[in-house]
C-alpha cells in the first residue's frame, strides 16, 4: 500500500545554504531543490521556508559577517533575496517546475483579512503545482526580528497552509541529549513531550550567517506540535529521506489540535504593545464563561498601541493571564474604563458598542 500524499512545510537555515564569506552555496541549493522535486514526483506538496537572503547579500556588499544593525541587515536582505530566489527559480525551472516568492510579515498571519488572503494564495499556488518559497520580508520589517526567527515563521506557515508535517533542516542531524560535539552524545529519535527535555543541552548557537540555534527549533516544534502538526528535525543532508518519511533525525509527535493561526501566534510569538489590567469579575467571565473582554471589566491601561495590536491581559496582582488583539487605540480606552458598552454607544455612537478584545481574538495563558 502506497504512502498517502502529504503537504509539507520544509524549512532550511542560512548555514545550510551559504558558505561563510562566499555567499550562496549553489550545490547546497541545488541539492535541496532536487529533494523537493523528488517529493513532488510522489505527488506531495511542498512549501519551502528558506532563510539565506541576508547571508546571500553579504558577499556582494563586501560584508564578512551578518550585520548587527537593522538598516544594514535590510540592505543585505534586499540584495540577497533576489539572488536567492533567482537560484531557486532557475533550478526548479530545469525540472519544469515553477517557483514563487512569498514574503510574509506578522500581519499576514494575525490580521483576519491578511491571513485569509495568504491562505488563499498558498492554496492556489499549490493547486497550480507551484513551489512557494517563503521568507520574512526582512527588507521592510519594522523591528529587527518580528517573527523571532524563520523556525517560528515555518511553524506558523505550517499551520496557515494546513500542513501535514513540518520538517526543520539544520546543520545537525537531530536533537541530542547533550551538545552534539560532546563524546557520548546520543540522538533522540522520538520526542512525545517537550516538557521532558529539561535535561537536554541546547546551548548550540547559530552560525555566523544565521540567527537560530537549537532553542529556536524547539520553540518552533512546540508551536507546531501544540497545533496538531508533527515535526521532524534533521540535517539538510537528510532532506530526501525526511521528505520520504524515513526515520531520520528527531521526530516530535503532535500533542494538540488545530486552532486559529492568530491565537497560535498570540500565545507563542507575539510582541505585545501594551497591557490591560482587569478586575476579578472580568477574569471570571473570560476564564469560566468564555466571554469577550468589555470596557466595564478593565481597571487600567498601559502602553501605546493601536487597534489590531496584541496586548497582554493582567489580573489586579499583575499576573499575565491572557493575550489578545485589541479593538481600540490606547488613547481611546482610558475614558471608557468601567463603563458598559450600552452607555458608551448612547454617548459616543453605535461603533463603541463592541468588545475591547473579542473572544475569537483572545488566548488565555
Amino acid at each position: 500500500m502506497s504512502r498517502p500524499t502529504m503537504r509539507t512545510v520544509l524549512k532550511i537555515g542560512s548555514s545550510s545554504l551559504t558558505a561563510a564569506g562566499d555567499g550562496l552555496n549553489g550545490a547546497q541549493v541545488d541539492a535541496l531543490v532536487d529533494a523537493v522535486v523528488e517529493a513532488k514526483a510522489r505527488g506531495d506538496e511542498v512549501v519551502l521556508v528558506s532563510s539565506g537572503a541576508i547571508a546571500a547579500g553579504l558577499q556582494p556588499l563586501g560584508l564578512k559577517a551578518r550585520p548587527r544593525d537593522l538598516p544594514t541587515q535590510q540592505a543585505a536582505a534586499s540584495v540577497g533575496q533576489g539572488l536567492l530566489v533567482h537560484r531557486y527559480t532557475e533550478r526548479f525551472a530545469s525540472h519544469d517546475i515553477v517557483a514563487a516568492q512569498v514574503l510574509l510579515t506578522v500581519d499576514d498571519v494575525t490580521r483576519r483579512s491578511h491571513y485569509r488572503n495568504a491562505y488563499q494564495t498558498f492554496a492556489r499556488l499549490l493547486e497550480l503545482g507551484v513551489v512557494p518559497i517563503v521568507n520574512e520580508n526582512d527588507t521592510v520589517a519594522t523591528s529587527e526580528i518580528r517573527f523571532g526567527d524563520n523556525d517560528r515563521l515555518a511553524a506558523l506557515v505550517a499551520h496557515l497552509v494546513h500542513a501535514d508535517r513540518l520538517i526543520l533542516l539544520s546543520d545537525v542531524d537531530g536533537l541530542y541529549d547533550r551538545h552534539p560535539d560532546d563524546a557520548g552524545a546520543v540522538r533522540l529519535s522520538e520526542v512525545t513531550d517537550l516538557d521532558e527535555l529539561a535535561h537536554v543541552d541546547v546551548s548550540r548557537v547559530g552560525s555566523a550567517v544565521g540567527t537560530g540555534g537549537m532553542v529556536t527549533k524547539l520553540e518552533a516544534a512546540r508551536l507546531a506540535t501544540e497545533a496538531g502538526i508533527p515535526v521532524v528535525l534533521t540535517s539538510a543532508a537528510n532532506a530526501v529521506a525526511a521528505l520520504a518519511g524515513e526515520p531520520v533525525g528527531t521526530r516530535f509527535a503532535a500533542t494538540g489540535r488545530r486552532r486559529s493561526s492568530r491565537l497560535l501566534w498570540l500565545e507563542h510569538a507575539s510582541d505585545t504593545q501594551g497591557s490591560l489590567t482587569i478586575d476579578d469579575g472580568a477574569w471570571r467571565a473570560l476564564s469560566e464563561r468564555n466571554a469577550s473582554l468589555l470596557p466595564a471589566g478593565i481597571t487600567s491601561v498601559f502602553g501605546s498601541f493601536v487597534a489590531g495590536d496584541p496586548v497582554d491581559v493582567l489580573t489586579t496582582d499583575g499576573v499575565i493571564v491572557g493575550r489578545g488583539l485589541v479593538s481600540y487605540d490606547s488613547e481611546e480606552l482610558p475614558a471608557m474604563l468601567g463603563r458598559s458598552t450600552k452607555d458608551l454607544a448612547a454617548e459616543l455612537g453605535a461603533d463603541y458598542e463592541r468588545e475591547v478584545i473579542h473572544r475569537d481574538d483572545l488566548v488565555l495563558l
